[in-house]
């Protein structure tokens, strides 16, 4: 028997079309109102939340979009939002994450967001972007975070965290950028942790980290920023961060407890920009190697105990612009061929140390420099007058040394100078004139010398300078009639133990 097909009408086709569209419309706006619900409770639950106007509000949900702080996608549903600087305040407690599937970047940085980071943000399961940096979270670092497998860029910079850094944070294989400086993280078993092979940006600063290195940090190869200043980590650096680590730019582990020699193998790191060492326990000399970091632009290795003279190579570092060798035990003479190549220096700072012979002439080609620290040293000679062509120069301080001679009256070019200290020194011969054209001048200190003679009129032109110490020199004649009068802001004064006559009015 023939079998009979039923073709329906096309008014019913009609219709069930119009039924499976109605369904999906029904689905976008049940998942946008969704969202919408989601984000007003947690809104209701803010103590402050004065940024959010009018635009959140439930009547609003067909326009989510249009929302402060959000961008949807073709699916008309939240895949990022962006709420930094928006005056936040009260916690992630009533956040929906189940509410947001689509979710990929989230950023609620620069608020005052507090309590704790809810283990339920493991359920965004397609974020790559989470920023909750300077708020005021506190507790662990959820271990759950390492189930966000899509996750690139993740920073917790600046909060009040604790616990452990939790291990399953390496499960993040595709991240780039991980920053949990600025908190009281404390050290885990770093034998957990797995390499992170994308990550470029790792910054573990200002915690309470108090381990060895931690030893997965040398598989890390594609780094080029690493910060763990300002912990309490110990022992050498291990030589795979010198030997595996050659893309690094920044190596900044200032601030710990990190000691033996500084490895000559740092050489390899030929793309350095920033390397900071201070602060730690480093005990040998500076190695040759160093100066083949050519690209150097800054370098601190002040705070250690470091010995021996400077090696000539350094003059290869040419781009420097800061550079402190200070508070170690470095000597011998400083070579002029430095300050040849080192025209780019800005910070120059070389006090606490015992480095003898004359400050060389060539040091006037440091054309941009504005900070000159040089105190407390076995420097020797006069104060070369080409000093005075130092014209950016800010602050100069050569105190306590074995330096003779006159003040050049160059230095009376040196018209940005704030700070002058000259003290603890043999300096002889009068003050120049020439003192009164450094308007700038804030402090002047030239105690403890061998200056005599009256102080030059002049002087009354100082119309900035609030300290002003010549105690223990040999000055005579009358104290400047106007210098009480036009130095207006002069808060300490010492003339003790010279031979003055007259008053300051």
């Amino acid at each position: 028997m023939m079998s009979i097909a039923i073709i329906p009408s096309t008014s019913v086709l009609v219709t069930q079309f119009v039924f499976l569209i109605s369904l999906l419309s029904f689905k976008v706006t049940s998942s946008s109102r969704t969202e919408a619900e989601a984000l007003i409770q947690w809104k209701n639950s803010l103590s402050s939340s004065t940024f959010l106007n009018s635009s959140w509000a439930l009547n609003n949900n067909e326009n989510l979009c249009s929302w402060v702080g959000f961008v949807c996608g073709t699916t008309k549903t939240v895949f990022e939002i962006h709420l930094s600087q928006a005056s936040l305040e009260g916690t992630l407690a009533q956040f929906d994450f189940n509410s947001f599937p689509n979710l990929t970047n989230f950023n609620l940085s620069f608020n005052y967001l507090n309590r704790s980071i809810p283990s339920a943000i493991a359920n965004l399961s397609k974020l790559t972007f989470l920023d909750l940096s300077n708020n005021f979270f506190d507790g662990n670092i959820p271990f759950e975070i390492g189930q966000l497998e899509e996750f690139q860029y993740l920073s917790f910079y600046n909060n009040s965290l604790n616990g452990t850094i939790p291990y399953q944070i390496t499960n993040l294989q595709k991240i780039w950028y991980l920053d949990l400086g600025w908190n009281y993280l404390e050290s885990p078993d770093w034998s957990k942790f797995s390499t992170m092979p994308l990550l470029t940006h790792l910054n573990f600063s200002y915690n309470e980290l108090a381990s060895t290195f931690p030893e997965f940090i040398t598989d890390c190869r594609n780094l080029t920023h690493l910060d763990l200043s300002q912990n309490h980590l110990t022992g050498p650096v291990p030589e795979l961060v010198f030997r595996n680590l050659s893309k690094h730019k920044f190596l900044i582990l200032a601030v710990n407890l990190f000691g033996g020699n500084i490895s000559s193998s740092i050489g390899q790191l030929r793309n350095l920009h920033k390397l900071d060492l201070s602060a730690n326990g480093f005990n040998s000399s500076i190695p040759r190697e160093l100066g083949l970091c050519s690209n150097l632009t800054f370098l601190a290795l002040a705070g250690n105990l470091l010995v021996g003279s400077l090696p000539l190579s350094l003059a290869n570092i040419h781009k420097i612009e800061e550079l402190g060798l200070s508070n170690n035990f470095l000597s011998n003479q400083i070579s002029p061929h430095f300050f040849t190549n080192w025209t780019e220096l800005v910070s120059l700072q070389l006090q606490n140390n015992q480095f003898f012979g004359k400050i060389p002439s060539e040091i006037s080609l440091l054309k941009k420099l504005n900070i000159l620290f040089m105190y407390h040293n076995k420097l020797n000679g006069s104060i070369p007058s080409e000093i005075g062509n130092l014209g950016e120069l800010t602050s100069l301080d050569l105190l306590e040394n074995q330096l003779s001679g006159p003040i050049p009256p160059t230095m009376g070019k040196l018209t940005k100078l704030n700070l002058l200290n000259l003290f603890y020194n043999n300096l002889s011969g009068t003050i120049p004139q020439e003192i009164g054209n450094m308007s700038s001048l804030v402090i002047l200190d030239l105690n403890t010398n061998n200056l005599e003679g009256e102080l030059p009129e002049t002087m009354s032109l100082l119309n900035n300078l609030e300290i002003l110490s010549l105690f223990t020199n040999n000055f005579s004649g009358m104290i400047p009639r106007d210098l009480g009068k036009n130095n207006l802001n002069l808060k300490n004064v010492s003339f003790s133990d010279n031979s003055f006559s007259g008053q300051l009015l």
